[in-house]
């Protein structure tokens, strides 16, 4: 009976010099491209996966590759193959490690090499590089989704209740623990919260990404929390003590004599993170004059004109 050849080497995009280990990275790409789990009844997606799984299976053993390679000319035109002298009474193994059970391998590869893999099962999907599922089980999707945080619960941690929309239009609403500390754009895992198995798989995993709300008082630098602290001008000249919001709570700061706009001033530990990584927050001082002034205001301000000798640009 005359078999369609089928070109291994086209199928995964590569020539017949190419070296195995840069065969294994087409492979693996293609693979992640055409995985049953990422293209869920897609037909085609299923057969092209089955496809580069057969050729990857022979190119990627030296001796079937070599065998393979003297089929001669025949493979430059997609003949008709009845066989190759040679390969009459080749026979491999395919069990054992992870095994080929369900391959579904072609009339062509069971041509050339036996059909031990087919006589194991019928269908199914091959060897997988993402785990060992097979056309009856496979494990549900990972998910991932994103979820908000004020900073205080970023900073103190503890359980929440959060909310998540699903595909199919409902809403779940699951209890995470939130770690104290956590950073923007961590992730939270959530076992086995992800998409159902499918034919009794298990379920896969739920990720969530964490983002934090916009905040009233607070900006974010990396792990650092900026606060900016308007002063009036004898303040930032004369000295202060003034209460200061930190995500843990109000303290009591002192501003040195002297103060310019823009200084930074430290409060250690204030900030996101744990342990030794611990952010901090930083007061950014700001000065701020009165818009209005009244009249004895105005005099104050213009006395001290006359009688100070400091000079700004100087």
């Amino acid at each position: 009976m005359a078999v369609e050849y089928k070109d291994y080497y086209k199928l995964l995009g590569v020539e017949r010099s190419t070296p195995r280990d840069d065969i294994s990275k087409a492979y693996k790409k293609l693979a992640r491209k055409y995985h049953p789990d990422l293209n869920p009844g897609d037909k085609n997606a299923e057969e092209r996966f089955k496809e580069i799984n057969e050729a990857y299976e022979v190119l990627k053993d030296d001796e079937k590759r070599r065998l393979y390679d003297q089929l001669g000319p025949n493979w430059q035109h997609g003949q008709q193959f009845q066989g190759a002298p040679g390969f009459e009474n080749m026979r491999f193994d395919f069990g054992g490690g992870r095994g080929f059970e369900g391959a579904g391998f072609s009339d062509f590869f069971e041509t050339l090499f036996g059909g031990g893999a087919r006589a194991r099962g019928q269908g199914g999907f091959g060897p997988d590089p993402f785990g060992n599922f097979s056309a009856r089980q496979r494990r549900g999707r990972d998910v991932e989704a994103e979820f908000s945080l004020t900073l205080e619960e970023a900073f103190r941690g503890g359980r929440k209740a959060v909310s998540l929309r699903e595909a199919s239009g409902g809403a779940k609403t699951l209890e995470v623990n939130i770690p104290a500390g956590v950073r923007e754009g961590a992730r939270i895992r959530l076992a086995g919260q992800g998409d159902p198995g499918m034919g009794g798989g298990p379920a896969g995993d739920l990720y969530l990404k964490v983002r934090m709300a916009p905040h009233p008082q607070f900006t974010l630098d990396g792990d650092n929390v900026i606060y900016d602290l308007q002063l009036a001008p004898w303040e930032a000249a004369l000295g202060t003590t003034v209460r200061v919001p930190t995500l843990d709570g109000d303290v009591d700061m002192t501003i040195a004599p002297g103060a310019c706009s823009g200084r930074k001033l430290r409060l250690r530990g204030k900030g996101l993170g744990s342990g030794v990584a611990r952010g901090d927050q930083y007061v950014r001082i700001g000065i701020r004059t009165p818009g209005e002034p009244t009249e004895r205001e105005r005099e104050l301000w213009q006395e001290l004109a006359r009688t100070s000798a400091f000079r700004a640009r100087d």
